[in-house]
């Protein structure tokens, strides 16, 4: 049953974020409990009140609720070796917008801060997250295995607990806050960590306003009055017409509750993000609908066009309201089944056995009680239905309003040059420390930029890159876990049977590469190494190594006459060295300075746009400035 319940409560969008806030209480009775934890509830509401009253929520609201040692879910909690104590929770899905997981974080951080002996805990999809931002500072024995459950807010900073032992760092819940509440002091991360989240939530509260774009919009008079009643409502509204499928299509043909017969100006307050998803999302409404758009080349065209837009997705939210008892009836349960069938929740049994029917029908009672936290749930359509009953609006008022409406917001935003994008990127992600390639005289650092990251050691799960790199590690969403440090881990010690020499191998293949012949006879075929079982194989080249050896020798004096009757060698670089004063009129090749010559030339030859050089110097750390 336990396996059951983990699967259905896994097939989940990846983009959740789940938090909790644990005050620090003694007593086993719930009652008690429940008084405790409804008064840190208080104290945490106007917590974020203060933070999240002007914010505008792409998706979920940060909410948390109570929940005692002795709820119905903690009663049936899978891992019964690890009950939680007495806490408030939440679940929220921030969709496309990512600044809402870090606000999240910020207001988490804040709680922890302001309610006294509070202790805060939060993650994602990719599990704790929070580490991935300060990857660079992270003690080595910090991975994705040994750091779950280990990651926790106290007072406003980042607590991490390390583990006794790196081969078994599990840890429950219950024993890490007992750990940080006994002393919190020596679980503090270093000042580094500390100033990597720091720095990541530096923009809140002060940016939010930053991230709002107000724009006018011609919409049915009902919508203007619910948007004025409600302004949250314009997320859910633009997010159901942006994700609309053929089912939706056909209410919005219709438009049963908000004919366009009768639409007024009024001026809505968007995210960044909303309004770029709205205004570059395609849509041609059937004229027979009503709706009688301005040319595209019209000033007000957008105004049009983005109010038909939004009283479609308001449209879409009312046909989606009173969602039926049999979940069949509810599209959001056949997405919910087809990925638990992607995840294998029915184990191979044939569609309608008895055990694919009862493990069937338990997904059915979990989606219904569950469906509002999986955000598949109908709820915001009832909310507008139920405005629509409620509201009492006036269009002549309405009409009169929007003709004296603030100007819009410049989206100039919208458009950015490339060299505004690269200038962001390298704020964000660029070199901490930065080679600028300008000059001659750096041809022999850029060399040793260059050996040392080729000499670099990598193992079998792909390139590393080494130490002073600024790469890091990307967000992936997937099923694996993401690599919270950039930094090469220590080798794990273990009994391979197969015995493998990097150094040889190395040198192998660098001969090859340069059409060096070893001089010992280990890649002789006369000779008696474990090849000879392959002697008489009819693919095995019978040639000995010193016939190999004098046809390259051949093949290298034909192809040195060939250069001597070409100019080709007064293209390259020289360089003054003493040692061959011997030699009359010999320079010999400077072969750094090539190097750089030849990547310098390539770079200019991208224009600024991606290529082979700056892709393989931009790991490196070695940043070119264009001039």
């Amino acid at each position: 049953m336990t396996s059951i319940k983990n699967a259905l409560q896994l097939v989940r969008a990846d983009d959740f974020v789940e938090y909790y806030l644990f005050p620090s209480i003694d007593s086993r009775d719930e009652k008690d409990q429940e008084t405790t934890l409804n008064t840190v509830l208080q104290k945490a509401n106007k917590i974020v009140e203060k933070y999240a009253k002007n914010y505008l929520w792409h998706k979920d609201a940060f909410k948390l609720t109570i929940r005692t040692s002795h709820s119905n879910y903690l009663r049936h909690i899978e891992d019964k070796n690890d009950i939680l104590p007495p806490h408030l929770y939440g679940v929220s899905h921030y969709g496309d917008n990512i600044e809402d997981e870090w606000f999240m974080v910020f207001i988490l951080r804040e709680l922890t801060r302001e309610v006294t002996g509070t202790i805060g805990r939060i993650y994602d999809s990719d599990g704790e997250f929070l580490l991935i931002e300060a990857a660079d500072f992270l003690p080595n024995w910090a991975n994705p295995d040994t750091c779950e459950n280990r990651v926790y807010f106290y007072d406003g900073k980042l607590h991490l607990i390390p583990p006794e032992d790196p081969e078994n760092p599990s840890i429950s819940i219950s024993t890490a806050l007992s750990m940080i509440w006994a002393d919190p002091g020596i679980f503090l991360t270093s000042d580094e960590i500390q100033n990597s989240i720091k720095n990541k939530l530096s923009n809140f509260p002060d940016n939010i306003k930053d991230n709002l774009h107000c724009t006018t919009i011609l919409v049915p008079t009902m919508v203007a009055a619910i948007l004025r009643h409600r302004p949250s409502l314009i997320a859910p509204a633009v997010q159901a017409f942006c994700n609309r499928d053929p089912l939706d299509l056909k209410a919005c043909r219709a438009m049963k509750y908000f004919p366009p017969e009768q639409r007024v100006r009024t001026r809505v307050t968007f995210t960044k993000c909303l309004y770029a998803m709205l205004l570059h999302s395609k849509y041609v409404p059937d004229r027979r609908t009503g709706w009688n758009l301005l040319p595209v080349g019209d000033p007000e065209y957008k105004t049009h066009v983005l109010g038909v837009k939004v009283a479609c997705g308001f449209e879409i939210l009312v046909s989606q309201a009173k969602p039926s008892d049999d979940v069949e009836g509810d599209k959001g349960w056949h997405t919910y089944l087809e990925n638990l069938k992607e995840k294998g929740y029915f184990k191979g049994f044939l569609e309608h056995s008895r055990d694919y029917n009862n493990l069937l029908n338990r997904a059915k009672e979990y989606y219904a009680d569950y469906r509002d936290s999986m955000h598949y749930c109908p709820a915001i359509g009832q909310e507008v239905l139920s405005l629509l009953k409620s509201i009492d609006i006036n269009f002549e008022q309405f009409q009169s309003e929007g003709d004296n409406l603030e100007k819009d917001d410049d989206d100039s935003w919208l458009n950015i040059s490339p060299e505004e994008l690269d200038r962001m990127l390298q704020e964000k992600y660029g070199q901490r420390k930065m080679f600028s390639a300008t000059n001659d005289s750096d041809a022999g650092t850029f060399a040793e930029k260059v050996n040392a990251f080729l000499s670099h050691v990598s193992d079998v799960e792909g390139a590393e890159f080494p130490e002073s790199s600024p790469v890091k590690p990307a967000r992936r969403k997937n099923k694996n876990k993401v690599s919270f440090s950039s930094d090469a881990k220590e080798k794990e010690n273990s009994n391979n049977k197969v015995n493998f020499d990097p150094n040889s191998f190395a040198c192998a293949v660098q001969n090859i590469l340069n059409f060096v012949i070893p001089e010992d006879d280990s890649w002789d075929l006369d000779s008696g190494s474990d090849m000879s079982e392959y002697e008489n194989d009819d693919y095995v080249n019978t040639e000995t190594c010193e016939d190999v050896k004098n046809k390259m020798e051949t093949y290298m004096d034909e192809m040195d006459k060939e250069l001597a009757a070409t100019t080709i060698g007064q293209s390259f670089e020289k360089k003054n060295d003493d040692g061959f004063e011997d030699i009359e009129n010999f320079k010999p090749v400077d072969i750094d300075m090539n190097a750089l010559k030849n990547i310098l030339e390539s770079y200019r030859s991208q224009i600024g746009e991606a290529g082979p050089s700056s892709n393989m110097l931009g790991p490196m750390g070695v940043h070119l400035n264009p001039k």
